[in-house]
């Protein structure tokens, strides 16, 4: 069954967030007498209502390695539910994928386009046998659309000096944003708060916020970094995990996201 939820995020970069859906949240104060820049909602899907339609691709089992674990990404309630099994395996076999990409509004999908500033909230439950390993094991990437593109952002499980922890780093320059300790954030919901100005070179930036209850347990932020590759910016969300862990910490295991939310920075 869903661990119950609890209230939405609270915390806004640059603002405080609106109550109500659809509301913008204010991102600094009039400059000349000019507007405030906003954010403004562009996706806030359910999935109860709106099923796998709220992406632009799902990547279930695309080697279709172990088809009576279907599906391996699916609602369940108010939550996405990812499934990944020691058996399961992607088309590069030395590594694991259930994700999905983008965010679908209708008929049609957000474009995240170079000078572009965006803005993703939602809840997050990791249980405990989903662990961080000491090969790559993500659960967020930003990518360039497209096979064979390095991811640009990615939030992953990893074990370092034998800790587990939870981090962010700018993949292609291999900048760390940040890094939390994993277990205590395991086993219930938590909050994430994840921003991207998307810009080449040192055009681009990042600020990552973790929230577990009313307690922030990191905010934190990298200006001047590379945010962009080439065509656009995808988000995606799920399971992918190499193989070749050491640590014993591959098993059977699930992730949950819910109240999932797109922001544009108008």
């Amino acid at each position: 069954m869903t661990p119950s939820r609890r209230a939405v995020l609270g915390a806004a970069l640059g603002g405080t967030v609106a109550a109500a859906a659809g509301a913008r949240v204010a991102a600094g104060a009039p400059v000349g007498g000019a507007p405030a820049a906003s954010w403004q909602l562009r996706w806030s899907p359910s999935a109860r209502t709106d099923g796998l339609r709220a992406f632009e691709t799902i990547e279930d089992d695309r080697a279709d390695s172990h088809p009576a674990g279907r599906p391996h990404i699916k609602p369940d309630g108010d939550a996405f539910r990812f499934t990944m099994h020691t058996v399961d395996r992607d088309t590069h076999t030395d590594r694991q994928r259930q994700e999905v990409t983008g965010l679908r509004t209708g008929d049609s999908y957000l474009k995240w386009q170079s000078g572009q500033t965006w803005r993703v909230t939602y809840r997050m439950y990791i249980p405990s046998s989903l662990k961080a390993t000491t090969t790559f094991t993500h659960i967020m990437q930003m990518k360039q659309p497209g096979q064979g593109s390095s991811p640009i952002v990615v939030q992953s499980l990893r074990r370092v000096d034998g800790r587990q922890t939870i981090e962010l780093k700018q993949f292609t320059d291999d900048v760390l944003v940040g890094r939390t300790d994993l277990e205590p954030l395991q086993d219930k919901w938590i909050d994430v708060d994840f921003q991207i100005k998307i810009g080449n070179g040192s055009a681009g930036s990042l600020r990552w916020i973790l929230k577990s209850g009313a307690t922030t347990v990191i905010d934190t932020s990298k200006s001047g970094v590379d945010t962009f590759l080439a065509d656009r910016v995808r988000p995606k969300w799920g399971i992918y995990r190499s193989l070749g862990d050491t640590s014993g910490s591959l098993q059977n295991t699930y992730m949950l996201l819910t109240d999932l939310r797109g922001y544009q920075l108008t």
